[in-house]
């Protein structure tokens, strides 16, 4: 069966590896021209495998490079580009996709931000056929975790989904080469899409119950980096957690700095903050924040 591999960064490198291991025919792979794709095109070089690096994938020499290499089976890997329905005829199996989420729930680029944001206890990965929509194919297979209370996006993604995603690849081409992978339709009527998770919805509101802002805060770490003001300026939060509130203060209030930590009230609560970083700044110690910028107990963020 021959597979071309798309991805970038270090699970399109670990994926091309685990394919490479297991003997799989990996006839080409698509990666950025950046940094994300330096890793994936040393392997492929490594590997006598032939690698394209494409500005982007609807350009006219990618559908010529798929047409050359004949694929049985494209992979997308960590993709964050957008394939252009054209490639999805080619491939004479079909194209699959890793997306971090139990689909049909968490469509879109950010499944794991917004699990967390929302509240969620449970998610997982979802291997499914790519069709012309977005995250709408059929499921191949499905692997769920725990989010636990003090999970971030990072640690769901790094400890949990990264490894098990890979797994869940070469498990999906092992079903597909013994003609036994599924496609079960996704219940559309179940479906939620969010938006990709930057700025615009990581602004802290002081308001909201102490539960909605660590959701909130942990849903953003490590990106984009929920945040708050302070004079002004904007201050990114990271490595929180949420604790009882030891003494009345208004939320957005500083209510402690001692140990390494800043505490910081909330509506029901406290955020007990381990490390925090300046627009313009680098991400450091909390406390060492606070000294550098003289932010002292009873001041208030979003203020």
């Amino acid at each position: 069966m021959r597979i071309v591999l798309v991805g970038q960064g270090p699970f399109g490198e670990k994926t091309l590896d685990a394919l490479i291991q297991k003997g799989q025919d990996i006839v080409g792979v698509f990666c950025p021209q950046d940094k994300r794709g330096e890793a994936m095109k040393t392997l492929a070089q490594n590997s006598g495998t032939a690698h394209f690096q494409p500005n982007h994938m609807k350009d006219a020499e990618v559908r010529q490079a798929y047409l050359q290499l004949r694929p049985d089976l494209v992979i997308l890997a960590f993709v964050t580009d957008i394939i252009p329905d054209s490639l999805l005829d080619i491939p004479s199996i079909g194209t699959i996709c890793y997306h971090p989420s139990l689909l049909p729930k968490h469509r879109g680029a950010s499944g794991i931000n917004w699990a967390i944001i929302q509240g969620d206890t449970r998610t997982g990965l979802t291997i499914l056929w790519v069709d012309k929509g977005i995250d709408t194919g059929p499921i191949l297979l499905q692997k769920e975790v725990e989010i636990a209370p003090d999970d971030t996006t990072g640690s769901i993604y790094f400890n949990k989904l990264f490894p098990m995603g890979i797994d869940a690849i070469v498990e999906a081409v092992d079903l597909i080469k013994s003609g036994k992978a599924p496609k079960i339709p996704q219940d559309h009527a179940l479906a939620t899409y969010e938006p990709p998770c930057d700025n615009r919805h990581a602004g802290i509101d002081w308001s909201k119950p102490a539960r909605e802002v660590y959701n909130l805060v942990r849903g953003c770490d490590p990106q984009p980096g929920a945040y708050s003001t302070l004079s002004g300026e904007k201050v990114k939060f990271y490595q929180a957690q949420l604790i009882d509130a030891g003494q009345k203060s208004l939320p957005g209030q500083v209510a402690g700095i001692d140990a390494g930590e800043v505490v910081v009230a909330l509506n029901g609560g406290a955020l007990k903050i381990g490390k925090m970083k300046a627009e313009k700044g680098a991400k450091m110690n909390a406390a060492e924040f606070a000294a550098e910028l003289d932010l002292k107990v009873g001041m208030r963020f979003g203020t």
